[in-house]
């Protein structure tokens, strides 16, 4: 407790600092998730997604990262083994962060699609179970996200294997693939409008504390997804095509229908990934401000002091616009050869299992839905299409993301008690 009255606030500086690392992080790692789909595809350059996902993230961040968040994410630690020593949990939230953030540099530079949600919750156990007790970790969670890494890419890839192939039957295999747009496009754009509308319900709006019930939640999504079909039917009806021209050309124009509709889910994602994942970031950063201003008293929900959100929204488009551009590659190029159509096809595939994993109550990331995703869509042109050595790199992330976010925690966590105590 005396480390708190004479260090709070140097305490509280090395937590933002260390706080504006982690969120440079997810923007270097997790937001290129976003955007890898649609630079891959290219339905958009690498600049124009940049510039997009600054955009949406930051207001995904900003307006609805929430006004108050958890002090510890995910509920993964029992907060009652620091009450009678707070300086722990405040040492232990700055080496989580340090611990993910430094993972999330190394793998970002390597190119490897990470989760940031792993990342933290690693970091956040190794300190808990090595520096204080392992009673203190709840191993039943522990247990559920290292699941997902099975549960969730496997979701993702079969609706998005579904959903391709819909879209190759009902459309590219057809002898008029331009009438068969017009007619089934429409289609396509209401399933977006309505999962979207969801997304962003339950993932972005939910922080602006507007408690949308669950059977509003759906009728408010059916009519956003009325209003972009009805919108898409008018433009579709109105694009003029050759009729007379090679049948090469139709697939070009479908295929430019299909890219302005993933620039669309694009934006909607991340949206929906900034005002949900800035919490990685800010949940360890708000825990250790509340605990100092409280006087060592850990309370489970923490009020953000007004600089907390903005450093997280700036962290994120800084390290996307940064370093962004390596695991873009990955997703978007690395893994199976992306069209505008295949692409939307991974990236509304993404949406629908945020949905439904949202609905269940299942541990997700962003990252592993989309990697599954775009296997799926790879899986649906046959096993030659997908490059097999990227995937194995990808999955044995997957794998040490938590003992290394762990092992880096305990290694932080130490020198911190040694400089400080």
């Amino acid at each position: 407790m005396e480390i708190l009255l004479n260090s709070g606030s140097t305490l509280v500086i090395i937590a933002a600092v260390v706080g504006l690392f982690m969120a440079w992080g997810i923007g270097a790692n997790d937001v290129a998730n976003a955007m890898g789909t649609s630079v891959g595809s290219k339905a958009l350059t690498i600049k124009q997604a940049i510039i997009i996902a600054m955009v949406f993230e930051f207001a995904g961040a900003y307006l609805a990262g929430g006004e108050v968040t958890s002090t510890i994410r995910k509920g993964i630690i029992d907060a009652s083994f620091f009450v009678d020593a707070p300086e722990l949990l405040v040492f232990g939230m700055i080496s989580a962060l340090f611990a993910a953030a430094t993972w999330l540099l190394i793998a970002s530079a390597l190119g490897w699609p990470v989760s940031t949600t792993h990342s933290i919750v690693g970091a956040i156990v190794g300190f808990a179970a090595m520096g204080v007790s392992a009673d203190a970790v709840t191993w039943s969670k522990v247990g559920g996200i290292v699941g997902s890494w099975i549960i969730t890419p496997l979701i993702s890839g079969v609706i998005a294997f579904i959903i391709f192939n819909s879209a190759q039957k009902l459309i590219f295999d057809t002898d008029k693939p331009l009438q068969q747009a017009k007619r089934w496009v429409p289609f396509y754009m209401f399933l977006a409008g309505f999962v979207l509308a969801l997304v962003t319900i339950k993932k972005g709006l939910k922080h602006l504390d507007l408690h949308i019930g669950t059977t509003d939640g759906y009728i408010y999504a059916i009519i956003t997804a009325v209003a972009v079909a009805i919108v898409g039917k008018v433009f579709i009806n109105r694009i003029k095509f050759d009729e007379t021209a090679a049948v090469k050309m139709h697939y070009a124009n479908v295929e430019k229908v299909f890219a302005i509709l993933m620039i669309v889910t694009a934006c909607c994602m991340a949206f929906a990934h900034g005002s949900n994942d800035v919490a990685n970031a800010i949940g360890p950063l708000a825990a250790v401000v509340s605990i100092v201003d409280n006087g060592g008293e850990i309370s489970a929900k923490s009020p953000l002091a007004w600089w907390i959100l903005p450093l997280g929204g700036f962290g994120i488009v800084a390290g996307l616009a940064i370093f962004g551009h390596k695991v873009i590659a990955t997703i978007g190029q690395g893994i199976t050869h992306l069209t505008p159509s295949r692409g939307f096809a991974a990236e509304l595939a993404a949406a629908c299992t945020v949905v439904i994993a949202s609905g269940a109550g299942l541990p997700i990331s962003t990252t592993q839905t989309l990697v599954g995703a775009v296997l799926g869509v790879g899986m649906a042109r046959g096993i030659a299409a997908i490059n097999l050595g990227v995937v194995r790199n990808i999955v044995v992330s997957w794998v040490i993301t938590l003992p290394v976010g762990a092992g880096l925690s305990i290694m932080f966590f130490w020198m911190m008690k040694g400089i400080f105590a």
